[in-house]
């Protein structure tokens, strides 16, 4: 029997794919590929690739001219946005009153003839204890609530709203001007929390009056809620838990002085859903993020 040297055609292809080289496509598989959809980022045929304009890289370190006056304490983003339309704010010495526009690293912010500084925006707590002026600066050089702040921070805060020296309890400190605008406003209405400890027992009389509210000086005023305070398992009628919402200066103490009360402790424990949990007396700590979060949706 004559044996056939002659490689038969599927040897043949098979010797080509082991070699490397490429098989020959028939007719169907051509077909078969040229039917199925096109793979995501192909350009079909005949088609040129549109060139698109590279984005500008943002430069590091800008930031917006009205989030920079917000940040600044001047006033919201908003006031800002009207101050530059009014040519009210000038950058290296020039009057800007292009919205958007991107403050430098470097860059010197005016208004007013004042040197503008934007700083990283902080929030503090602090439980205030008694003898401490609530004021950035005092002439007389007494004790202020920003000694008990030295030292938390880089950044120039100050205290939101007052207490007077005699009262204690929570007080916020920040830098960040719209956010201390909105909640001093009478308007928004945050409300308070104080502990009251007077120099006789509260009667129900006066309470309901304090709910249905006393004429003051500047115009009638009532609280929102009053209740006695627990010291232990006994109740204690001449120490009260006040709640209200107004923001008048010495309002707490000059409910019950209308009233023929006399104030000995004043004890503020809530501000704005904040409270003195786990904060000595004397001490500060910073707010989370959370907490930060909860104060800008009031």
């Amino acid at each position: 029997m004559i044996k056939n040297n002659k490689p038969n055609k599927e040897n043949k292809e098979e010797k080509k794919t082991r070699e490397g080289r490429p098989v020959r496509e028939s007719r169907f598989s051509r077909e078969s590929r040229d039917s199925r959809p096109a793979r995501r980022g192909t350009r079909p045929a005949g088609k040129k690739p549109t060139m698109q304009k590279p984005k500008e890289p943002h430069a590091e370190g800008a930031m917006r001219l009205n989030k920079y006056i917000a940040h600044a304490g001047i006033c919201s983003r908003r006031e800002a946005d009207e101050l530059i339309a009014a040519g009210s704010v000038k950058v290296n010495g020039k009057v800007v009153t292009e919205m958007g526009y991107q403050v430098m690293p470097g860059d010197e912010v005016q208004y007013g003839g004042e040197k503008l500084r934007s700083e990283r925006l902080r929030y503090f707590l602090l439980n205030k204890p008694k003898g401490f002026i609530t004021t950035t600066d005092d002439p007389q050089e007494r004790r202020t609530v920003m000694m008990l702040m030295d030292g938390c921070c880089a950044e120039r805060i100050y205290p939101v709203g007052r207490l007077d020296r005699a009262t204690t309890g929570l007080l916020l400190f920040t830098n960040d001007g719209e956010l201390a605008k909105k909640l001093t406003h009478p308007s928004t209405q945050v409300y308070k929390i104080y502990q009251v400890e007077l120099n006789k027992p509260v009667t129900k009389e006066d309470m309901k009056r304090l709910l249905e509210g006393i004429e003051l000086e500047d115009g009638p005023m009532h609280v929102d809620d009053i209740q006695y305070a627990a010291v232990g398992k006994t109740i204690d009628k001449r120490i009260v838990g006040v709640e209200l919402h107004s923001g008048r200066n010495r309002i707490v103490r000059r409910l019950f002085e209308a009233l023929g009360y006399e104030v000995h402790k004043l004890d503020r424990t809530t501000f704005a859903g904040l409270t003195k949990k786990d904060l000595p007396r004397g001490r500060w700590r910073e707010l989370t993020e959370k907490e930060v979060g909860f104060l800008k949706m009031i």
